[in-house]
């Protein structure tokens, strides 16, 4: 099957990575869906993105609503959960309320997205979700991003099983140097990239250059996939 002809769905897709893979996939010509909260603006930004390219709003942080909001979709051969919110909790502050929110996003609704769609992927169908390297370093409040990346390696390989022949893998990005987050940390960019073997951090294209390789090679199935410019071997 050529790229061009496949139908491509990116959970989260509205910005940061979520939108980089939908671009990417919009270029080759797929039929794209990209799902964020807030329909209208969702739906302004598949246009901006590319005739092909739909939006629907979707909140996976209420899980109830996957069935609704993904009703219509038809044939999906790659599936892209890359949904996040950014989230400060430690341990010794700890707010239930938004650590419910994370922690139901992430695992629950990601799993209820791939519940909702498996029966309309074939066997040559591949999803990819999106941990992050918090799992393997913490830092000061993340205790809540921590916890379900690190569950989403896991996840990923119950996924592989129960909801086979559709592969499921994880990528975990670490500091992305071109990312929203980090653009303007120009100065501790530099610091870092000194300090990694190859003299550079991962960047956006590296991530959608990854997650392409995860959809399409067939020999990897519930692999956790770190992508980090050899950050954690700082």
């Amino acid at each position: 099957m050529s790229k061009a002809s496949q139908s491509v769905v990116v959970i989260g897709g509205t910005g940061g990575l979520g939108r980089a893979i939908a671009q990417f996939h919009a270029d080759l010509g797929c039929k794209v869906v990209i799902t964020g909260r807030d329909h209208a603006r969702t739906t302004a930004i598949a246009r901006e993105i590319g005739w092909n390219v739909r939006g629907i709003g979707l909140d996976v942080a209420e899980p109830e609503t996957v069935d609704v909001a993904l009703a219509d979709l038809e044939h999906v051969d790659r599936l892209a959960l890359v949904a996040v919110e950014r989230d400060f909790n430690s341990a010794r502050e700890y707010d239930i309320a938004r650590a419910r929110r994370i922690v139901t996003m992430k695992l629950i609704g990601y799993t209820e997205v791939a519940h909702t769609l498996y029966t309309r992927m074939g066997a040559g169908s591949s999803a990819v979700l999106f941990g992050g390297l918090a799992s393997e370093r913490p830092y000061p409040g993340s205790t809540s991003i921590t916890t379900v990346n690190g569950a989403v390696s896991s996840l990923i390989r119950t996924l592989a099983v129960e909801l086979a022949p559709v592969r499921f893998n994880a990528i975990h990005p670490g500091i992305i140097s071109d990312s929203p987050a980090w653009q303007e940390k120009k100065e501790a960019i530099a610091q870092i990239e000194k300090r990694t073997p190859g003299g550079r951090l991962a960047t956006t294209e590296d991530v959608v250059g990854a997650v392409d390789f995860l959809f399409t090679n067939k020999g990897v199935n519930g692999i956790n996939l770190v992508l980090d410019g050899g950050w954690l071997l700082t």
